[in-house]
């Protein structure tokens, strides 16, 4: 189904996929489309929450992490954040390395990573601040060279795991496009436990479903759908065999929306997928950056073993 003439690329693009998605059998709709302002702000919020226990996990590890890197990174560094949202984390790692040349921030939320930079740069004077809006999914041209220390990548978080294993190794060899020879520190999640992952991603004290729900809100003011919020609540489902979290909105009654000219019908009870998080142990994230042309050249784990930073590196 094609997107109408008449408006702009970003906007068809996302008319594209919210039809191909909506007109699928299960419904889908591509999970980066969460990530405008209002959804970068409300996952920053989560990321504060007691249950959502990936970034209380990840910021115990990091400033240990950091501080290794340093001393294995040469001075000059181009440090490079794929999914930079609301840069709070990469102040660990600027403030460990040793004169890092430039941050370049991608993300795929314009005004939420303008905002973002704002805030950062009268920290960091002497570093330069490059902002770059892009879907960090596909191949970015990175608009600055490699610093004097060369390059270094860093993808926080667990978000490899809203890629399925076949999409996390395309985007390691992507990744690996843009940086060109470098360094790439990259978090995953291995959580298998039921109650743990139910409270981080089903919770959240309702940030969650605000969260998801926000995607709905984007096609009525960005598309002109007519979706009703009301009829929609969010849900979670824990899959195994790859081990992942999908997260749903699930329509209450029977009700048809208007979508690009196309009429979206959803019965009682039906659900549509808006994102998934699988979890990687070490050894199959390992496996699959070997896959994806690069190699394993630290590892570094929570307690207990679940979440885990890797250091990653590429020749060429």
């Amino acid at each position: 189904m094609s997107a109408p003439s008449g408006i702009p690329d970003a906007q068809q693009e996302f008319l594209r996929d919210a039809l191909a998605g909506l007109t699928a059998e299960p419904k889908t709709l591509p999970g980066k489309y969460l990530w405008d302002e209002t959804g970068s702000d409300l996952f920053d919020r989560i990321c504060h929450n007691p249950d959502y226990y990936p970034t209380r996990e990840e910021m115990t590890l990091l400033p240990r992490v950091a501080a290794e890197l340093a001393a294995r990174v040469a001075p000059g560094v181009t440090v490079v954040e794929f999914g930079s949202g609301a840069s709070r984390k990469i102040r660990t790692l600027l403030d460990a390395l040793t004169e890092p040349a430039a941050y370049v921030a991608i993300d795929i939320s314009g005004e939420y990573l303008e905002g973002a930079i704002r805030r950062l740069a009268p920290d960091y004077p002497g570093i330069a601040m490059v902002p770059v809006c892009a879907d960090y999914s596909k191949p970015v041209q990175l608009p600055v060279t490699a610093g004097p220390g060369g390059i270094l990548g860093f993808y926080p978080g667990t978000s490899i795991g809203n890629f399925a294993p076949p999409e996390a190794a395309l985007f390691l060899e992507r990744a690996r496009a843009t940086l060109g020879p470098s360094l790439f520190l990259v978090g995953a999640d291995a959580t298998t436990e039921p109650e743990r992952l139910q409270r981080a991603y089903g919770a959240a004290n309702g940030l969650m479903a605000a969260f998801h729900r926000n995607i709905l809100v984007r096609l009525n003011r960005e598309l002109g759908a007519d979706f009703d919020l009301d009829n929609f609540r969010h849900a979670i489902t824990l899959c195994p065999d790859p081990l992942r979290v999908e997260a749903h909105l699930v329509a209450h009654r029977p009700a048809t929306y208007r979508l690009g000219g196309a009429s979206i019908a959803f019965a009682a009870a039906e659900h549509v997928r808006t994102d998934t998080s699988h979890k990687y142990t070490p050894a199959a994230f390992q496996a699959l950056a070997i896959q994806s042309g690069w190699q394993p050249r630290g590892l570094w784990q929570a307690e207990g073993g679940s979440f885990a930073l890797h250091l990653l590196e590429s020749l060429g």
